[in-house]
């Protein structure tokens, strides 16, 4: 069940999405809290800086990680005003961000153009199948970068 800071913070998500439709960005945006204050935000800025990757959820999670100087944000929710792209969940997943509240659904998305279910399905397909080409090359000197980092004693695993 949702409470009133849930409301809150997704308001303040919309909010975002709406005010940045009116600098010429997405009509997407993202809050981040941490025990009840926000600690990171971003509204889509894909066409305003000519960057594919500049979601609301990635930029939010970039200024909440500079905020709280740590990549693992697994004390902290995430509220959208849209369901997140592929690109998101995976930035959403590799974060450790908990629980997402989300405004509209990628079917809302896809009805005024941003179909994302392309790329929902790309995943599932074998590489072989996929619309970008991908084929493996110079594996036997790539791995060795892996070996190296795998035999460090001082790493910061994550």
């Amino acid at each position: 069940m949702n409470n009133n800071n849930d409301e809150k913070f997704m308001r303040m998500a919309i909010e975002l999405a709406n005010d940045n439709i009116k600098h010429g960005g997405g009509p997407f945006g993202a809050i981040i809290v941490k025990d009840g204050e926000v600690v990171g935000k971003g509204s889509n800025q894909v066409t305003n800086h000519n960057d594919p990757t500049a979601h609301a959820e990635v930029l939010a999670i970039r200024e909440a990680c500079k905020n709280l100087k740590s990549y693992n944000l697994s004390d902290c929710i995430l509220y959208t005003s849209c369901e997140p792209c592929p690109m998101c969940l995976g930035a959403i997943y590799w974060a450790r961000i908990p629980k997402i509240f989300f405004g509209n659904t990628r079917k809302d998305a896809a009805d005024i153009g941003f179909d994302d279910d392309f790329i929902y399905r790309e995943i599932g397909v074998s590489m072989d199948q996929r619309s970008i080409l991908m084929e493996p090359l110079l594996n036997s000197e790539a791995i060795s970068t892996f070996k190296t980092w795998q035999a460090m004693p001082n790493k910061t695993e994550y």
